[in-house]
């Protein structure tokens, strides 16, 4: 114990890093678990989740008094309205208790999506998340960050308020380390599924041959298309934020083969999969000859990443490293 105190000062000491105590939700403890396993400068912290007989939440802060004058991050999941109101009540109290700064890590902003109105009457929730988070209180060392993975559209950097600071970060790091190790890396061809995915990541990527696809209307129907690029006899990595039903990257895939690639995989940095959307895409239920080789998702959506254990094409690429390196920022 003394050695590991003595390499905790000594890194303090000589990068100027941070002792993090990290509370988390219950979906997150797996990756709470391996945020803390990179770093002996994060501690975990743990909540009694307990609810009333009349459902609401009963929940208490272990060792309160002992985060006082200390740095303290919050991992949250907000994987359905059912959970928000328990996670956003801790999230409103820790900065509260005297602590010298505090981080809220929420990996996947759910209502990204809905981020616009497109006639009188529709309702931005994504504007409505954001206001909800910018009334975090102020702690003693001023205003919370909020570290956010690949948030759907960029401009939802200004929905947040002044008394917050969005931190955005992206998983490609991990998926370009991944694609490395492929035995065909060199026969790489990133498709983006339409021009917002390639907005939002072809700066990330430019050093790969690129393909992006279009959806047209014909009648009722959008269809995908090849809009430019040259997928032929390449291993095309389809790219996008995130995958609800699958519908656009199944589309596009078939495209890409139609064109001539010879595999297609696809990466998002958040696997929603609603209603077990995520079996269409295994090898037995895809329905093609051709399959996916891998769909890559990262464990920002933690129920999604226990689904999916151990089944094909999927592979899961963690956030911890990131996380941890976000939480010393």
């Amino acid at each position: 114990m003394e050695n590991n105190n003595n390499q905790v000062t000594g890194e303090l000491k000589s990068g100027n890093k941070k002792q993090v105590r990290l509370f988390y939700c219950m979906e997150c403890e797996e990756l709470a678990r391996k945020v803390a396993a990179h770093s002996q400068l994060i501690t975990l912290q743990s909540i009694n989740w307990r609810s009333f007989d009349d459902g609401f939440p009963n929940l208490f802060i272990n060792n309160a008094h002992d985060i006082r004058g200390q740095h303290v991050a919050f991992l949250a999941s907000f994987s359905s309205p059912a959970v928000i109101f328990e996670q956003l009540s801790v999230i409103y109290n820790l900065p509260r208790l005297f602590v010298a700064s505090f981080t809220l890590v929420l990996p996947f902003f759910p209502t990204g999506s809905f981020e616009r109105m497109e006639e009188e009457g529709d309702v931005a929730t994504a504007f409505t998340m954001a206001r909800i988070l910018s009334n975090i209180p102020i702690s003693r060392g001023g205003p919370t960050s909020v570290v956010i993975y690949d948030i759907h559209a960029l401009q939802e950097r200004f929905y947040f308020g002044d008394h917050v600071l969005p931190l955005f970060e992206t998983g490609i790091p991990l998926l370009k380390q991944r694609l490395h190790q492929l035995s065909d890396a060199d026969k790489i061809v990133v498709a983006f599924p339409d021009d917002g995915a390639w907005k939002r990541f072809h700066k990330l990527l430019d050093h790969f041959p690129t393909v992006i696809c279009t959806k047209v209307r014909e009648g009722d129907k959008r269809i995908v298309r090849l809009k430019e690029g040259n997928p032929t006899g390449c291993h095309v990595v389809i790219v996008d934020d995130l995958v609800q039903s699958g519908g656009t990257l199944i589309e596009c895939q078939k495209v890409l083969f139609a064109h001539g690639a010879a595999k297609v995989s696809a990466y998002v940095t958040h696997g929603v999969f609603p209603k077990r959307s995520w079996e269409r895409f295994t090898q037995k239920n895809n329905g093609s000859e051709k399959g996916f080789a891998y769909f890559w998702i990262t464990d920002s959506c933690p129920q999604t990443v226990k689904a999916i254990e151990n089944t094909a094409p999927f592979e899961v690429l963690s956030l911890a490293g990131s996380i941890a390196d976000a939480l010393q920022i």
